[in-house]
C-alpha cells in the first residue's frame, strides 16, 4: 500500500478548519468528535461523481494539486465503513447515508474492472483507470479486497432493511460475486497476485506472501461463491508453507509472524489495521498464530519503540506514538521502528484503539493537547514530527479513513460484527484452517476494552 508524492518543508497553509472545542466532558464526547471529523473525509470530502474518497486531500499551495479527481480504491473500502459509523452513531440520516451507498454501488458496477477487480485508482469523472504505475494499470487485487471488506459490512448492515436498502444488499452482493479470485493465481499457481494488467500481463509479478497487510485477499478469496482459491493457496503461498512464523520478540512483544522486510523489529502499523478493520482478529487462531497475539504485539511493540526512543526524537513518548506509512520530513516513506525518522502519523495510534486503548487514549488526548499546528478541516494531518516542528495541511484517505472504524470497533465492535456475520466468510475461514476460540488470556482485558 503506497503513495506516489513529494514532499517540501515549508507551507502556505490555506485549510480553513472549523474551530474546535478546548475540552469535552468525557471520553466518549471525545471519541464522538474525533469519529465525526475524520468521518468527514469521506463525506463532505469525497469526489463528487462517485461518492468515494479521494486519493489526497491537500490544503497548502505549494504546488497545485492536480489529482483531485483520482479515487483510492482501498481508502474507499475504509471510508465506506466510515459510512456505517456515520449512521450509527447520527451523524448523518440513514436515508442520506443509504443514498451514498447506493450511489457508491452503481459507479462502482460501471467502473473498470478487471475479472471483477478494480484498480489501485479511478479517475472519478470517468471511472476509468488511473495507472498508479506504467505497469501498475490493472486489476489490484488488495486495494479491491480492502474495498470489498467494507462493502461486505454494508451489505450485513442493510440485507434485512426496507425495499431499498435490500436493494442496495443486493448491488453488493453482485459486485462480490463478480470477483474473479481464482484468475489472480498466474496460470494456476499456489499463491494469489497482486497485479493483473490488461497491457503488461504478470510484469508486475507481486506474489501475496506473507505476513504484510495482505491476508483479508487470502479470506475473502477461500470466502468467494463463485470464484474460490483453494487452500494450498494460503498454506503455501501467503504462509510459505510454515515459514511465515516468527521468533522476534521486540520490547518482549512476540511479533509471532515473519513481517516482510521488518522482521526483528516489525513492519508499519497499518499492518495490524488493513485486513482488520472487518476481519475479527478477537479469538482468530490457524495453525500458525493467534491473530489477537498478532495484532496487539504489534501495535505495542511500535508503542514501546517510541516510549523507549532510541534515537532520542523530540516529543516521543507515551503520549506521542505511532510509527507506519505516511508523509514525512523526506517524503512518503514506511515509518516503522527500522525506519524511524522521528514522523508520527496520528493514524497508527488512534486505529489501535482495540488493541492499545490506554495507550492509543494517551496519544489522542497528546495529539490534540499539540493544538493546531496539526489540526485541520479533517481532524490531525497525515503526520508531523515534533523534532522538525513540520508538517504540512495534507490528507491521505488510507490513513484519515481507518480511523472512525477502528475506534467503532474499540467503542462497540460494529465493523467486526457485520464482516464475521457473512456466512461466507464463516466458511472461509474455517476452509483455511481458522479457528475461534473460547477464551484466551487476553478475553478479559479485551471485553472491558471493547465495551
Amino acid at each position: 500500500m503506497a503513495c506516489s508524492c513529494t514532499q517540501q518543508k515549508t507551507k502556505t497553509v490555506i485549510d480553513s478548519a472549523p474551530e474546535r472545542p478546548e475540552a469535552f466532558a468525557n471520553d466518549e464526547e471525545l471519541l464522538d468528535y474525533i469519529q465525526k471529523t475524520h468521518f468527514n473525509y469521506m463525506w463532505e470530502g469525497a469526489e463528487e461523481t462517485s461518492g468515494l474518497a479521494r486519493e489526497r486531500i491537500h490544503f497548502d499551495n505549494i504546488y497545485p494539486q492536480n489529482d483531485k479527481d483520482v479515487i483510492t480504491t482501498g481508502g474507499s473500502g475504509f471510508g465506506i465503513a466510515g459510512l456505517l459509523v456515520a449512521i450509527e452513531r447520527g451523524f448523518i440520516g440513514r436515508k442520506e447515508g443509504v443514498q451514498r451507498l447506493h450511489k457508491i454501488a452503481d459507479y462502482l458496477a460501471r467502473a473498470d474492472r478487471f475479472y471483477g477487480v478494480w484498480p489501485h485508482w479511478l479517475h472519478g469523472p470517468t471511472g476509468k483507470t488511473k495507472p498508479f504505475g506504467q505497469k501498475d494499470d490493472g486489476g489490484d487485487l488488495v486495494e479491491s479486497s480492502i474495498l470489498m471488506q467494507g462493502l461486505l459490512c454494508v451489505r450485513q448492515y442493510f440485507g434485512e432493511g426496507n425495499e431499498t436498502e435490500r436493494a442496495l444488499a443486493a448491488k453488493i452482493d453482485k459486485l462480490w460475486r463478480e470477483m474473479e479470485f481464482d484468475r489472480y493465481r498466474k496460470d494456476g499457481k499456489e499463491v494469489l497476485y497482486w497485479h493483473w494488467s490488461p497491457n503488461y500481463g504478470w510484469e508486475m509479478d507481486f506474489p501475496l506472501e506473507g505476513y504484510n497487510e495482505c491476508l483479508i485477499a487470502y479470506v475473502l478469496g477461500a470466502s468467494s461463491p463463485t470464484h474460490s482459491i483453494p487452500a494450498e493457496c494460503y498454506h503455501k503461498g501467503w504462509a510459505r508453507s510454515g515459514g511465515i512464523q516468527s521468533d522476534a520478540r521486540p520490547y518482549d512483544c512476540p511479533l509471532r509472524l515473519r513481517h516482510n522486510g521488518a522482521e526483528a523489529e516489525g513492519g508499519p502499523l497499518f499492518w495490524a489495521h488493513y485486513s482488520y478493520f472487518g476481519l475479527d482478529p478477537r479469538n482468530l487462531t490457524d495453525r500458525y498464530a493467534d491473530y489477537w497475539e498478532v495484532v496487539r504485539n504489534h501495535a505495542m511493540s511500535n508503542y514501546l519503540h517510541c516510549v523507549h526512543n532510541p534515537k532520542g526524537y523530540k516529543g516521543y513518548g507515551a503520549d506521542c506514538w505511532g510509527l507506519t506509512a505516511s508523509y514525512s520530513v523526506k517524503g512518503y516513506s514506511a515509518h516503522m521502528p527500522g525506519n524511524d525518522l522521528g514522523v508520527i502519523a496520528p493514524t497508527a495510534a488512534l486505529s489501535s484503539f482495540p488493541y492499545t486503548p490506554e495507550q492509543s487514549m494517551a496519544a489522542l488526548k497528546g495529539f490534540y493537547k499539540q493544538g493546531a499546528w496539526i489540526w485541520g478541516k479533517y481532524g490531525f494531518y497525515d503526520a508531523f514530527s515534533p523534532t522538525d516542528r513540520w508538517t504540512l495541511p495534507r490528507y491521505l484517505a488510507i490513513d484519515q479513513c481507518i480511523i472512525a472504524p477502528m475506534i467503532e470497533n474499540y467503542r462497540t465492535g460494529l465493523l467486526w460484527k457485520l464482516f464475521m456475520s457473512c456466512p461466507e466468510i464463516q466458511e472461509g475461514l474455517k476452509k483455511l484452517g481458522f479457528g475461534i476460540n473460547g477464551k484466551n488470556k487476553s478475553e478479559d482485558k479485551r471485553a472491558e476494552a471493547i465495551r
